[in-house]
């Protein structure tokens, strides 16, 4: 029996600008193409495989997140991301989220074809040198992970943990249990030490400086494993 055909789907604003490059795909690759919006919601059809293209010039880090997710559970769906800058801005990208390809504003149609065509087969899809530096990035974690953290305390690693989920302090507090005020004196105690002056900037640092952060355990968690 033929093997069912992966679709392509372009995460993108529809406009005559993207439906001419969805055309232009559709043609060269001959197989299923789609466009969404970034926050349309959006299921699988079937159980086809997906390669989705999430457009960096239309798409922030949150959406890029949701998309992350809907991928895992969907199972069946390849994350890539085109319109990146340039190859700083494929590591920023990486360091947030795990995808199979990387697309840059300077990469031609016919390389974008091919790409997708790679990743279609289950392949990833970016350069050598972009691979080499995330390689080295995730060495370099690994080594951090084993070292003290610039003085950082358990509870001090979590909330930079669960700064990078987006949540506001009084979410955080709300998990933690603990008052707000606490909340921003742990903050100002993390900025002091890994010297930053916001959250943006601490979740960078803890990005390029830290291994797998520790799991915060909220609310739901702890009540589901109170003894009954």
């Amino acid at each position: 029996m033929e093997q069912e055909k992966s679709q392509l789907l372009l995460v993108t604003a529809n406009n005559p600008q993207s439906q001419l490059f969805i055309d232009y795909l559709h043609q060269q690759l001959d197989r299923p193409v789609s466009v969404v919006a970034p926050r349309e919601e959006w299921k699988p059809k079937g159980t086809s495989p997906t390669v989705a293209l999430l457009d960096a010039d239309h798409i922030d880090e949150s959406i890029m997140q949701q998309w992350r997710v809907r991928a895992e559970e969907a199972g069946v769906m390849s994350l890539a991301a085109f319109n990146l800058r340039d190859e700083e801005h494929a590591v920023e990208v990486l360091l947030a989220m795990n995808l199979e390809g990387v697309f840059y504003r300077s990469d031609s149609l016919d390389m974008i074809c091919k790409g997708v065509s790679i990743l279609a087969e289950g392949n990833l899809w970016m350069s050598r040198s972009l691979m080499t530096r995330m390689i080295q990035l995730f060495r370099s974690q690994q080594l951090n992970s084993y070292r003290p953290v610039c003085g950082l305390t358990h509870r001090e690693l979590e909330i930079i943990a669960m700064l990078g989920t987006g949540v506001s302090n009084i979410e955080i507090a709300d998990q933690l249990f603990v008052s707000e005020h606490t909340v921003k004196s742990h903050l100002y105690n993390i900025f002091r030490k890994i010297k930053v002056h916001n959250r943006f900037q601490a979740v960078n640092w803890a990005r390029q400086n830290l291994g797998t952060l520790p799991p915060f355990v909220g609310r739901r968690q702890r009540d589901n494993s109170s003894p009954s």
